[in-house]
Parts: structure tokens; C-alpha cells; sequence
């Protein structure tokens, strides 16, 4: 049987971006010969669905995840023996760190299922045992109950949160890009970013509340578990949600084939190596930006600016909310302008612009931090909106859920994990309060060079070998 006459759905060159499939399993023609995209044929309302799907499952996800961080002073004080508060404060965030040690693996292991059984099965389970880890988190006893137990059970909670979420980013952007029109990738991609940073604007205001109704006796005694205890009944809602959606046509056709069988994530280092490094590197600026802005920034303020939590809190949701509202416009802007040159513009205006902005958080005044926390997270936009569509184009589709998955939890275990922790550690150890912001313009120069040598994607068709 001949081939299928191409779709009119075309990309603003003009060209047919993907191939049309025949029953016979016939293809028509690709854009410069590389390699085959998945068939034309989707219809508006699936994509709606998958899009709601993906928003609300990484929503609960990272709910789950960021609340951890934004109830750290309490949880520094419930789960450790009374001591310097520094120190208390600098175990919260080694825990906080430690979770993410496991994500390189949690991510191969992710990875490599959603390349192999599908993304939809990936998804659908890791949803459900980070939703498990978070509400036992509610249930584990406080230092003066059970001792030394207390912290060890919260560890082990943190680490079955760290193997879940490293399936979570990498597979919800693979589903995303791989429903999305061709010339649409860059905004599809960028609503993972966006319901990251809506899971933590909930997180932010349910923190919010929690320090402005309740007296720090009540928030410790048993205010702080709420948050926690809510992550079952929405962990069981986004489970559903996504068990009822098909697998990516990219991937069904690659099943079909058996292709999917014969590519295990084991490939990945064999044959795309040196991609795997430039998108490590990548992630980089934002593995620092991301958790040290939007999760670190109301300890920070509180205990180093010495704003009120309520401030602290207020300012940083306030921040999300914008920074929502940027990174899909980013998505917009890295589909005309390409991948490259959006996450290139932001390396370079953190490299210059990162200290001085650090400078008017020191002077305590609430409305200039609020308006610096602003203005840092739409600079943040500038990479996070463009990096899920640039990482899964970097990388084939019998890998492309592995490759995301390693580059950007091993950056993420390395760096982002780390990045509160190191804020801390570098402010006690130099006495200097802009030690964040040269930490992170070192990453942000990491990852200007790894983009500049990577290769540009956007308007390519997505590669099958």
C-alpha cells in the first residue's frame, strides 16, 4: 500500500514535519532524512487531556516534594536534638540533599521502564509512591518521641521521594513534546515547568497560612504534618487521571515494531555519551536556579535577611505566581526563536545581573525583595521554559526518557539537591551573604557553555534512532 498523502499540519517554514504512516507501515517523507516523528492524526482533544494529565500529576509531585522545603526551620526543629540552630538547620537540608543522591539512579530506573514498557506506566507509578512517602512523612513521631528513629525515618521517607520525583520532570516533558505539534514543542514542554512551580505555589501558601494562624508551639506539635497528610488523596486522584490516558503515538508505533524491546537505557552511555554530558551541563543553571530561588529563598530571607516567615513566604508566592505566567510565555518564545538562543540569553543575564539583585535583598525593605524575587524568577523562566523541550530533543526516542531522566537528576542530585545545603555551608563558612548569588553565576556559566556547544533542535523532527 502506497503511503498516505502528508497532513496540511505544517511547520512555519512550510515544511511537513512528520511522516504519515500507512497500515502497511509505510512512511512518508522526513525532514532531511532524520530519522521517523509520530504519525499526524492526534486530535485536539486528547492533547487537551494530555496536557490537563501531565499539569495535574506533576502538580501533585512536586506538591508532595516541596513542601519539605518551605517547612524547613520546623522540621529542623521537630526531628533534631536541641542545639546551635545553624546546625539544626544545615542537618534539615543534608537530609534534603541526601534525597536527591538517590534521583541518578531513580532516573535510570524511570528511564529505562518509560523507554521500554511506556511513559504512561512510568508516570502512573511514580505518582503513586511519591504520594505514599510524603503521607508517611505526616505519621513519623518528632525527636523527643522516638530519638535517634525520628531522623532515620525521615531520611528513608526523603530517599523514596528522591526515586519517584527522578521519573516525574524527565517523563511528564517526554509525553508532553511527543503529543505536541512539531512547531509547538517549546509551550507544550514548558506546562511541566509551570505545574512544578504551582505545586510549589501551593506549598508556599499552605506554609503561608500555617505560620500566620498557628503559634510556633502548634506548628511544631502537629501544624506541620496538614501538608503532608493531604499528599494521599490527591496522589490517588493524579494516579487516575493518568491511567486513563494512551501511551504517546511515538512510542506505540516504536512498541509495535519492537523496537521499544530492544532498547534498553544501557544504550544511552554506549552510543549518545557525549549528548548525555552537554545536557547535564545544561541542567546545571537550573538545578541551582530552581531550588535555590524557589524553594531555599523564604529560609534565606528569614534566617539571613531576617524577614518575618509570613513576609518571607507572602514574597515568594508571589514570585511563583509570576514566574507561572513567564515560563509559558518563554515556551512561546523558545518555539520561534529556537532552543539555544533563550537558554543562552538567560546563562548570561544571571552571570551579570545574580549579585546585584542579592545586594537589594540584603537591604530588608519587604517591596524591593519582592520585586527581586520577581525579577529573578522571570530571569529563571528564561531557562526552565526552555529546557524540558531541549532536553528531550537532544535525545532519540528509544532513549529519550533515559537520556532526560539521567542528565537532569544527575545535575539535580549533584547541584540542585545540594544547593540549599551549600547556600548555608557558604555563608557560615565566608561570612559573606552574596555567597549564593556567586554560586549560582558559576552554574550559570556551566551551563552557557554546555548550550553553546550542544546542538539546536527546534523545528527538527523528533529523532526514532
Amino acid at each position: 500500500m502506497e503511503p498516505k498523502a502528508p497532513s496540511p499540519d505544517t511547520v512555519p517554514d512550510g515544511t511537513q514535519p512528520h511522516p504519515v504512516r500507512s497500515t502497511s507501515g509505510a512512511y512518508g517523507p522526513t525532514l532531511s532524512g532524520q530519522g521517523r516523528t509520530h504519525p499526524d492524526g492526534v486530535d485536539r482533544a486528547t492533547r487537551r487531556r494530555v496536557i490537563a494529565a501531565s499539569f495535574i500529576g506533576n502538580f501533585v509531585e512536586w506538591f508532595d516534594y516541596a513542601v519539605y522545603g518551605y517547612l524547613a526551620t520546623t522540621i529542623a526543629v521537630v526531628f533534631f536534638p536541641e542545639s546551635d540552630r545553624q546546625v539544626a538547620l544545615l542537618s534539615t537540608f543534608a537530609l534534603f540533599a541526601i534525597s536527591f543522591l538517590i534521583r541518578p539512579i531513580g532516573g535510570f530506573f524511570w528511564g529505562h521502564l518509560g523507554d521500554r514498557v511506556g511513559r504512561r506506566v512510568a508516570l502512573s507509578w511514580s505518582i503513586l509512591l511519591m504520594s505514599l512517602a510524603t503521607f508517611c512523612i505526616a505519621l513519623i513521631p518528632g525527636y523527643a518521641t522516638i530519638g535517634f528513629w525520628a531522623p532515620v525515618l525521615l531520611l528513608i521517607m526523603r530517599v523514596v521521594q528522591g526515586f519517584s520525583a527522578s521519573g516525574e520532570y524527565a517523563g511528564a516533558s517526554a509525553f508532553l513534546v511527543e503529543y505536541a505539534p512539531p512547531h509547538r514543542r517549546g509551550i507544550y514542554a514548558a506546562i511541566v515547568p509551570a505545574s512544578t512551580a504551582t505545586g510549589l505555589l501551593m506549598g508556599s501558601l499552605i506554609a503561608a497560612l500555617l505560620y500566620g494562624v498557628l503559634s510556633p508551639d502548634q506548628l511544631s506539635d502537629w501544624g506541620w504534618r496538614i501538608p503532608f497528610l493531604l499528599a494521599a488523596p490527591m496522589g490517588l486522584i493524579g494516579r487516575y487521571i493518568r491511567t486513563k490516558l494512551e501511551d504517546t503515538p511515538v512510542f506505540k508505533e516504536m512498541a509495535a515494531e519492537d523496537e521499544a524491546l530492544k532498547a534498553p537505557a544501557g544504550d544511552l552511555f554506549k552510543k549518545y555519551w557525549k549528548v548525555l554530558i552537554l545536557a547535564s551541563g545544561a541542567v546545571l543553571l537550573n538545578a541551582v536556579g530552581f531550588y535555590l530561588l524557589l524553594s531555599y529563598m523564604p529560609t534565606y530571607l528569614t534566617e539571613v535577611v531576617k524577614l518575618s516567615p509570613t513576609l518571607s513566604n507572602l514574597s515568594t508566592t508571589v514570585a511563583l505566581l509570576t514566574y507561572i505566567g513567564f515560563i509559558l510565555l518563554t515556551g512561546l518564545l523558545s518555539d520561534r526563536l529556537g532552543r539555544k538562543k533563550v537558554l543562552i540569553s538567560a546563562s548570561v543575564l544571571f552571570m551579570l545581573l545574580t549579585v546585584p539583585l542579592f545586594m537589594v535583598l540584603d537591604t530588608g525593605i519587604f517591596i524591593l525583595i519582592l520585586c527581586v524575587q520577581v525579577a529573578l524568577g522571570a530571569l529563571l523562566t528564561l531557562n526552565d521554559g526552555t529546557l524540558p523541550s531541549f532536553l528531550a530533543e537532544q535525545f532519540p526516542t528509544r532513549v529519550r526518557y533515559s537520556g532526560f531522566a539521567v542528565c537532569f537528576n544527575l545535575s539535580n542530585a549533584l547541584f540542585g539537591g545540594t544547593a540549599p545545603f551549600m547556600a548555608t555551608f557558604l555563608i557560615a563558612a565566608s561570612g559573606s551573604d552574596l555567597a549564593p548569588a556567586w554560586y549560582l553565576v558559576t552554574a550559570a556559566l556551566v551551563s552557557l557553555i554546555a548550550v553553546a556547544l550542544a546542538k539546536e533542535t527546534f523545528r527538527k523532527p523528533l529523532e526514532h534512532d
